[in-house]
């Protein structure tokens, strides 16, 4: 659990149109629950003092056009006191407190701006050219690794980047919440993730989302 002096405030984006899903993500249910009800409730088995929902949720926040918009939005609603703050999608309903625990304490421990989880990506990875779909590379699984939420920040340096410009990469502008803090200099370590934190993109991944309960279920969680 978390421990010490911090004060660890949530963040649960919640805000999104869910276009590849077929509508809003956050509203689906899984064992009688709203998505962002488990994405809010993961946080708080970790032990997270507070969290903010942003989106149209009872007692949420409004959302923005964009994702790092909706994370601002969400910023703004965490008190002052908060020195360290997890951002969460609500996509991502079971993602393990164990996990998030050791993000907290990585944090505490290193010197470190920032912590993400990541997962290995099981088949080859190609570098294809968007225009014609020719592959140009093969890139090291080793070296390349698919990050996960939540995210956890020191409070300020996560506030100071999203004050900054919203920078563009290779894959458009503002991925995730590391990419922010990469931008400002800021330091961001990753630690082992967990195929339970998977995100529900599509209507199947229900499937594996009730398949993976069922077997939390089997182990007493």
């Amino acid at each position: 659990m978390v421990t010490g002096r911090e004060q660890v405030w949530g963040v649960v984006v919640a805000a999104g149109s869910g276009s590849r899903f077929g509508g809003p993500k956050h509203e689906v249910r899984l064992d009688g629950r709203a998505l962002w009800e488990w994405a809010r409730d993961a946080l708080l088995e970790s032990g997270v003092h507070r969290v903010v929902v942003v989106g149209r949720v009872p007692g949420g926040v409004e959302g923005g056009p964009a994702r790092h918009v909706s994370v601002a939005r969400g910023l703004a609603a965490v008190g002052e006191e908060a020195t360290v703050i997890a951002v969460h999608d609500a996509a991502r309903p079971l993602a393990p407190a164990a996990m998030m625990v050791r993000m907290y304490e990585t944090l505490r421990e290193g010197p470190w701006d920032g912590v993400i989880p990541v997962v290995p990506f099981p088949d080859s990875i190609k570098r294809v050219r968007t225009d014609d779909g020719r592959v140009v590379a093969t890139l090291s699984r080793g070296e390349v690794l698919g990050a996960q939420t939540p995210q956890v920040f020191r409070a300020p340096v996560l506030r100071r980047a999203h004050a900054a410009p919203v920078t563009a990469g290779s894959v458009g502008p503002a991925p995730d919440d590391a990419a922010m803090v990469e931008a400002i200099g800021g330091r961001v370590v990753s630690v082992a993730g967990d195929r339970a934190a998977m995100k529900i993109t599509y209507p199947e991944d229900l499937v594996v989302a009730r398949a993976l309960l069922r077997r939390r279920a089997g182990r007493g969680r």
